[in-house]
């Protein structure tokens, strides 16, 4: 098929007649490049060099990256945690979403209404993990240990945030409870919006229970929301950070929970070593985009 060549002047045109697009997409794209590509795009040139926010970068290559790799041990043992963390955590969470968002649609507005509120809250309040700071205690006052002691099942307190058998699956449940709120409202969001002729459609096709509807209408029907809502928990999932170093302090236990992000964060604001820390968030980076590729051609296979 031979492709027709376009003029000058009728490109002008349709760029006048877009005019009104453009301008209301610009604040977007300015933003989206300010705060997105132009970081990635400086994170990466920083990892090529040595700088120390004091003197000059000096370019390096690939230095930063054969030391990640070859010589940082405790590169290695971060990783290892945020993967634990990004295939335990992310999907259990997806799945505790949809499975609640499911429940909390058949209850009436109201209803729905204050328990998505509850299921969010989490998520509005930053600190709100210090509640886990008490109850994980390792004094007889903490909740969980005055509550084990009352019924006799220890005869002692039990140190929860220094025993490093007991920190990574506190650590789970405590990011689990924070960042399950927004994957939450995705699929409430995605669950109210499927139109009701769907489902009459489907009982007059052949189905006859909850469990076909949920396979052949409810899932088919939200993809889009369901990848959104799975990206979103495992992103929170590789992101785990705050969490372990308010509850475990960094490094922790045997660093049981250190993460990729801890690591960073400390070779940047405690080593001053910005292009050895722009080395770690871009490798970070791509196991996240890698792991959203992953993701979303299990989410296509599932669906067939």
């Amino acid at each position: 098929m031979k492709l027709r060549k376009i003029g000058k002047r009728e490109l002008y045109l349709n760029f006048k007649e877009n005019i009104p697009m453009f301008i209301m997409f610009a604040p977007f794209l300015i933003f989206f490049i300010v705060f997105t590509i132009a970081p990635i795009i400086s994170s990466v040139l920083l990892s090529l060099t040595s700088y120390d926010l004091i003197s000059s970068p000096k370019f390096i290559g690939i230095e930063n990256y054969r030391r990640l790799i070859v010589n940082d041990t405790a590169f290695a043992v971060t990783v290892k945690n945020t993967l634990v963390f990004a295939v335990v955590a992310g999907p259990l969470g997806f799945l505790l979403s949809f499975v609640l968002a499911w429940a909390v649609n058949e209850f009436t507005p109201k209803v729905r209404a204050f328990m998505s509120l509850m299921f969010y809250a989490p998520s509005l309040v930053g600190n709100a993990y210090f509640i886990w700071q008490v109850a994980f205690s390792g004094d007889s006052y903490g909740y969980i240990n005055s509550f084990l002691l009352s019924f006799g099942i220890i005869t002692e307190p039990i140190v929860w945030l220094k025993n490093e058998a007991y920190l990574m699956p506190i650590i789970i449940i405590v990011q689990l409870w924070q960042s399950m709120g927004i994957s939450f409202l995705g699929n409430i969001s995605g669950l109210q919006n499927i139109s009701r002729d769907l489902y009459e459609a489907g009982s007059i096709d052949g189905i006859r229970n909850r469990w076909q509807e949920l396979r052949y209408i409810t899932l088919p029907s939200m993809s889009h929301m369901l990848l959104f809502s799975a990206v979103m928990q495992i992103q929170s999932s590789f992101a785990v950070s705050t969490i372990a170093i308010a509850l475990a302090g960094y490094p922790s236990k045997a660093n049981a929970v250190d993460t990729i992000v801890s690591l960073m964060s400390d070779v940047a604001t405690v080593r001053y070593e910005f292009g050895y820390a722009s080395a770690i968030a871009v490798v970070l980076f791509i196991m996240m985009v890698a792991t959203r590729l992953v993701v979303g051609k299990i989410l296509q296979m599932t669906q067939k």
